[in-house]
């Protein structure tokens, strides 16, 4: 499928007034434009959907009427009126919607990891969890719970108000070592990918036993940890959005705004490397610089995700895999599809946490777990698993 030959731009009129019946090259491209648009458009509704219900549902269970009413009169006041019970209010914007908020930011980012990862490596099985990063991230991150006070001193107890909302220097502390670590692991895979005659599967096995590396410090840290820390650890490594704050969102939601654009930026670049490396090259393209900043990128959004919510495995490896079966390998449309529907896998997985065993709340790594393993294992028994690659 390929773009107009004349340079003209496509008006978004033209994308849906279009017959689909045109079979001229121009019509062929502009009807897939049209299905990959109305996919994202689509997966977007239906995120927004989710949301709402989500923000609803808790130990006190408010209705939609209620739940919409209230984000119309936060939104505007003296045109719309506020939800049955003011306090619902409270409920809805500081206790859940920053956590509604962590789930859809760490979704999106891990899934856009998995997809930038899939196009960089041409490995259509690796994403941050198989590539051992989430791994050595976590890693980071026990690090700064067990020994941070003791590198940073009064300074990791810090913190900074933004207007009504403190932000603590222990979590500026543990993205930071979640990133130090990640990129330890990134680096390993991408000495080990350099060599020509590494295949895919090699890479796989790699950053598999990279993971248990980086396991194996996580389990030394927990066993020379005091009561409280390994207490903190434990919760930590099963993944989760409940400590989730609109302090911590300040930090999160702009540094990862901008790394997504930023890869949305080399997406085409990206695409590129799908004819192979020789071909990049003579493109212009330098293939080595390319493949290292886009995982150097891919590693910080993943670290920074992990640093809040802790070990959340799959959804780099799902979501991507679900967009492509719709619309296809094209970065440019991928990378922003894979977003949206990594949103909706985690917040919809963490809704399920929330209620399948309420008043309690089962951890979302946990039913991320039992959702991967069943689809990984779904994706390696098919034969056609590289189809698009």
């Amino acid at each position: 499928m390929t773009e107009p030959q004349d340079g003209s731009k496509i008006q978004i009129s033209e994308i849906f007034g279009r017959s689909k019946k045109d079979v001229s090259p121009e019509g062929v491209y502009i009807s897939g434009l049209r299905k990959k648009l109305l996919f994202i458009i689509i997966a977007s509704v239906i995120l927004v959907c989710v949301a709402i219900v989500s923000l609803g549902i808790g130990a006190v269970n408010i209705s939609v009427s209620d739940t919409i009413s209230a984000i119309a009169h936060a939104i505007s006041p003296s045109d719309f009126a506020g939800p049955e019970n003011e306090w619902y209010s409270t409920i809805l914007f500081q206790g859940r919607l920053p956590r509604i908020v962590l789930a859809i930011t760490a979704g999106a980012s891990l899934a856009v990891a998995g997809a930038v990862m899939q196009g960089t490596l041409r490995n259509p099985l690796v994403s941050p969890f198989t590539l051992g990063v989430s791994s050595a991230a976590s890693f980071g991150a026990t690090m700064s719970i067990v020994y941070g006070a003791s590198v940073f001193g009064a300074l990791y107890y810090a913190q900074v108000s933004v207007g009504k909302y403190a932000i603590s220097f222990s979590t500026v502390s543990t993205m930071i070592f979640s990133f130090v670590v990640g990129m330890i692991s990134i680096s390993l895979v991408l000495i080990l990918g350099r060599r020509k005659d590494t295949s895919k599967s090699t890479i796989i096995l790699g950053g598999v036993v990279i993971g248990y590396l980086f396991q194996a410090g996580v389990t030394f840290t927990k066993y020379i940890s005091n009561d409280e820390a390994l207490r903190d650890i434990t919760l930590w490594l099963m993944g989760g959005t409940w400590n989730a704050s609109w302090g911590s969102m300040i930090i999160l939601v702009p540094i990862i705004l901008i790394a997504l654009i930023v890869l949305e930026g080399m997406s085409f670049k990206i695409n590129t490397l799908s004819a192979g490396d020789d071909v990049a090259s003579k493109l212009g393209i330098d293939v080595n610089k390319l493949r290292r900043d886009s995982l150097i990128l891919s590693t910080f959004i993943t670290s920074v995700c992990i640093a809040f919510t802790g070990i959340i495995g799959f959804v780099g490896l799902m979501a991507p895999h679900i967009c492509r079966m719709f619309i296809g390998n094209d970065c440019r449309y991928l990378i922003p599809a894979s977003a949206v529907a990594g949103a909706l896998v985690l917040l919809a997985s963490d809704t399920v946490a929330r209620i399948i065993i309420a008043p309690s709340q089962l951890p979302v790594g946990i039913i991320m777990y039992l959702i991967g393993g069943a689809f990984f294992i779904w994706l390696i028994s098919k034969k056609n698993v590289g189809e698009y690659w």
